[in-house]
């Protein structure tokens, strides 16, 4: 495989793809597209030429954008990145923000001017910011003009980060990015990337809290949509989407707005996606496919049984954590339609198994998407027997390729991605989880690494040592439960439960405290000190 000429100028992205040696194999066969290909341009100007600028694209905080709308303002913003700003192709720029339209058309801009875009969750704190910023040696950030404080304190202890723009994530458009877009013209050519030219990085913390960035390409943005929305959904201009993952995660930015705008279909956004909050915009804009938790779709079958009507839901998406069969069957037996659970994962970008409308049952991940082959590894590596656990594999048209090949090796094995997961073929071929392989909680739909916890509890005067599991939860899938021993002088009491999760919440993300806090003498370890995590998970 040969890359195509790249449009960067600055070339630091291509610089740093792993060799192409350590790549999985890429499956690209009815995946076409042309040599230069900007993923920007197709979900805005290219529909408003195929006929959609008057169809809404985004409705979010009170109002309705339509595609011409869309395409309107995001040409003044990457106006503003390119003349005002100074952003040069292949450069990588942060957003910062909760869901809402103002971030989708300030990825959108930047990645018309050509720039890699990082998009970020807005409760991370500087010091998880400051990470992504050195990884990927970022210079510029567009910030929601609420969540400024730990972005300024990120630059200001940065050797990378020089330009901080806030815009307005409301809808008055009265921050200096807004004021500056307001004076640009409603066209702009885009800079034309080349499809393999990287226009998207986003970082996954893995098993050991130390946060990877995932390389994708124009392309890639792309054939999420032409594949898994195409086939499993089905998705039409008629549709309307509404969803709790937030658009930093590849699961949100595909769900929430590659795949509405890739098909003319409209994306409900909310900054607070609570279940009653996502009920009421289902009642309020009839909304048609929902990607969401387990836990969620949970609350929204207690309030069908309160009246709710969200008989327009035809799609309930469910991934983030494992489907358990009981509310697959509720979905079921309330709408008598299947909920479709799937698994992806941030290196693959989306999901590439999925149940179908017409292929499903309970309990199951279900088959690979078009385009993706799958399969169960025993332990020498070979093709398990069906009805066997094993670690599960994968490749298809997207893959896995982190920033400057760090780990590269220890996910993609002889061509396959090897996702981190434990699966059961069955005879049939479809696929159901059996456990993570790693020390992932996954909690409520988040990914959380215990080491990062740990850390974060350690930085505590009142913690000597802690460990930090996933503990079963009937609502949350899991949750975070750490076991800590105390420094002398600290009483193991409530007083002290609350003020280790309030450190933990100002440290790093607040939804990665530990619901759970257990105190002990002393922690199971290993002759060499090891603590073995296993055996406070077995004794839970």
């Amino acid at each position: 495989m040969v890359l195509r000429v790249s449009a960067h100028q600055d070339h630091f992205a291509r610089q740093n793809l792993p060799p192409m040696a350590d790549w999985p194999d890429l499956l690209l066969d009815g995946f076409d597209y042309p040599d230069r290909l900007n993923a920007g341009v197709e979900l805005t100007d290219a529909m408003v030429a195929r006929g959609f600028g008057d169809h809404t694209a985004l409705i979010g905080n009170g109002r309705r954008r339509t595609y011409k709308e869309l395409a309107d303002w995001t040409n003044r913003l990457a106006h503003v990145l390119v003349e005002d700003l100074g952003v040069k192709p292949g450069n990588r720029v942060l957003i910062r923000s909760a869901n809402n339209p103002a971030m989708v058309a300030c990825w959108l801009a930047a990645t018309k001017a050509g720039a890699v875009v990082v998009n970020s969750m807005p409760m991370l704190r500087a010091g998880e910011l400051t990470k992504y910023v050195d990884k990927a040696e970022i210079a510029f950030a567009l910030c929601d003009t609420r969540l400024m404080e730990e972005m300024i304190a990120c630059a200001k202890g940065s050797d990378y980060l020089k330009t901080v723009v806030g815009f307005d994530g409301t809808s008055n458009h009265d921050a200096e990015l807004d004021r500056l877009a307001l004076e640009k013209r409603v066209t702009f050519q885009a800079i034309e990337t080349a499809q393999d030219d990287v226009a998207l990085l986003a970082f996954t913390s893995g098993s050991t809290g130390d946060p990877k960035a995932t390389m994708h390409f124009h392309r890639d943005l792309l054939i999420i949509a032409d594949g898994y929305a195409r086939e499993v959904l089905g998705v039409t201009p008629e549709d309307v989407f509404v969803g709790s993952p937030p658009l930093a995660f590849t699961f949100g930015l595909g769900g929430l707005a590659i795949f509405p705008l890739r098909f003319g279909a409209a994306a409900t956004l909310l900054e607070t996606a609570s279940p009653p909050n996502m009920i009421e915009i289902v009642e309020k804009y009839r909304a048609t496919v929902c990607f969401t938790a387990p836990t969620a779709y949970r609350a929204m079958l207690q309030a069908m049984e309160e009246g709710a009507d969200l008989s327009s839901l035809r799609a309930a998406v469910s991934a983030g954590e494992t489907l358990p069969a009981p509310i697959y069957d509720a979905w079921k037996a309330k709408t008598g339609k299947p909920m479709l659970d799937g698994i992806g994962a941030t290196e693959m970008l989306h999901i590439f198994i999925s149940n179908r409308f017409d292929d499903h049952r309970p309990g199951c991940t279900g088959k690979p998407v078009g385009g993706y082959e799958a399969k169960v590894l025993a332990e020498d590596g070979r093709e398990a027997p069906r009805g066997e656990i094993g670690r599960l594999a994968v490749r298809g048209p997207t893959g896995c390729r982190y920033l400057r090949g760090e780990r590269q090796a220890e996910y993609v094995a002889d061509g396959w991605n090897i996702t981190g997961d434990s699966f059961v073929q069955d005879a049939e071929g479809f696929f159901h989880f059996a456990a993570r392989s790693d020390d992932i909680i996954v909690t409520a739909g988040y990914n959380v690494a215990g080491p990062e916890v740990e850390a974060a509890l350690l930085s505590h005067e009142a913690v000597s040592e802690c460990a930090v599991i996933g503990a079963p939860d009937e609502e949350r899938g899991q949750i975070i439960e750490a076991h800590v021993v105390l420094a002398a002088g600290h009483a193991d009491d409530a007083l002290t439960v609350k003020a280790l999760q309030d450190h933990v919440k100002a440290v790093i993300a607040p939804y990665k405290y530990p619901r759970r806090v257990l105190f002990a003498a002393s922690l199971p370890k290993t002759s060499t000190g090891k603590i073995q995590r296993f055996r406070l998970r077995q004794d839970g």
